[in-house]
């Protein structure tokens, strides 16, 4: 479907096709959800060995995980942790289930209290700013809504942001005081951070304002789809080696590995920053949910154990993910209606229809039966500014409504392209 070469002729009689097939496709009264990347049911009962797994022994190396205190979490847990993250296990702090909420809590004690003190708080500075690469992960950006925190974006690239950009933004501006990063299988956009890309990243500090932290969520570090996936070059290495590992703080959880809503999160830090956040949380918190740690300290005792796991995670969602770009290839392939990337892990695609009808494609999908996540959730503010982004969530969905959706998808996106080119 050539829409640039075609007759007005030939576009009015593609509408009428497409739109008739758009009245068939509503007359089926389909319920499909690809909004949120949530693990399935199938998925979450891998880890069902969880339930009951401790028989009643409450002890770690002697200490009673049902009562109060270890703000650090078990330095079992830890090890798992350290493990994901890639980290020594001194550098990790584990907390409750979600990372999200470390996120937050950072984010909040960086900006109204300081992590190294009332004078490091970046309030101080009047305007707070961070640098966010777009598209990218939606909750991130409400995080910095919640904080009174402006955003400002940088475009990402085939090997992650683009760091041309990103470095000439924080080197004019000392009021960006954080930058959010997912360096492996990027939210949405399935994209690895290249190496250089990460070197760059861990030197960014020596160019920004006092303060300046770098927020990576490992969200997908041990998520991959493939047998030898792409390796992404440590973070922390490269910080130490820049001599500024008080510039990055590490994320991660086994919120997309064990329960959803009962798995543990993980903070990785530098000493100081590890100080700071501390202090705060003691005025929050006597101690995280370690009852569930030595969960997953049993349940990830044995060596290899993680990837063993994370394999059978694998073999669930990697079909769905075929489906999703199979139908994409087949429609798509040879036309410019749209571009997207072909992940090797993590749980979204990124799909960019023609500038204008992601808004469109979303309404028509959602009135065809098909949920999607809403146009604009991938840029701060809900503000694409090309109205093209649209990020697909196939992993809840079995692959045969996958299958189901996605012939919705393409065809909403064949119609709202063939209706933009007729208003010409």
């Amino acid at each position: 479907m050539n829409l640039q070469a075609a007759s007005k002729d030939q576009l009015s009689a593609w509408e009428q096709e497409l739109s008739a097939a758009y009245r068939t496709a509503q007359g089926k009264k389909l319920n499909l959800d690809l909004t949120r990347g949530k693990p399935s049911a199938e998925q979450l009962s891998l880890a069902n060995a969880l339930d009951g797994i401790l028989n009643g022994d409450y002890s770690a190396n002697g200490v009673d995980v049902r009562n109060y205190g270890g703000l650090d979490g078990l330095p079992e847990v830890r090890k798992l942790g350290a493990e994901i993250m890639d980290v020594p296990v001194e550098n990790v702090l584990a907390g409750g289930n979600s990372s999200l909420t470390l996120m937050h809590q950072t984010v909040l004690v960086a900006a109204y209290f300081g992590l190294q003190g009332e004078a490091s708080a970046w309030h101080n500075k009047g305007t707070m700013k961070f640098l966010c690469p777009v598209p990218g992960y939606d909750r991130h950006f409400s995080v910095c809504e919640h904080m009174g925190i402006e955003m400002v974006t940088a475009p990402m690239t085939a090997t992650g942001p683009d760091m041309d950009q990103v470095e000439k933004m924080i080197a004019e501006d000392a009021n960006i005081v954080g930058m959010w990063c997912v360096p492996k299988y990027s939210n949405p956009t399935g994209v690895v951070y290249s190496d250089d890309t990460v070197q760059r990243i861990a030197k960014l500090a020596k160019i920004a304002g006092e303060g300046f932290r770098v927020f990576w969520d490992n969200a997908y570090a041990v998520h991959d789809l493939v047998d030898e996936p792409v390796a992404l070059a440590s973070i922390h290495e490269a910080s130490i080696a820049a001599g500024t590992e008080d510039s990055v703080i590490q994320f991660a959880s086994t919120s997309k590995i064990t329960f959803a809503g009962a798995g543990v999160a993980f903070m990785a830090a530098s000493e100081s920053n590890l100080k700071g956040i501390k202090h705060a949380l003691s005025f929050m918190t006597i101690g995280p949910d370690k009852v569930n740690q030595l969960r997953h300290v049993k349940f990830f005792s044995e060596n290899g154990a993680l990837q063993a796991h994370m394999k059978k995670h694998a073999a669930i969602i990697k079909p769905r993910f075929a489906s999703v770009l199979d139908h994409l290839q087949a429609a798509f392939g040879d036309s410019e209606l749209g571009k997207w990337e072909s992940p090797e892990g993590g749980y979204f695609i990124s799909f960019d229809t023609l500038p204008g009808l992601a808004k469109d494609v979303v309404r028509m999908a959602g009135e065809a039966g098909v949920k999607l996540t809403p146009a604009g959730a991938t840029f701060p503010y809900g503000k694409d500014p090309q109205d093209s982004n649209i990020r697909i969530a196939p992993t809840v969905p079995t692959v045969e409504q996958v299958d189901a959706a996605m012939e919705i998808f393409v065809l909403c996106v064949k119609l709202a392209s063939v209706r933009q080119a007729l208003a010409k």
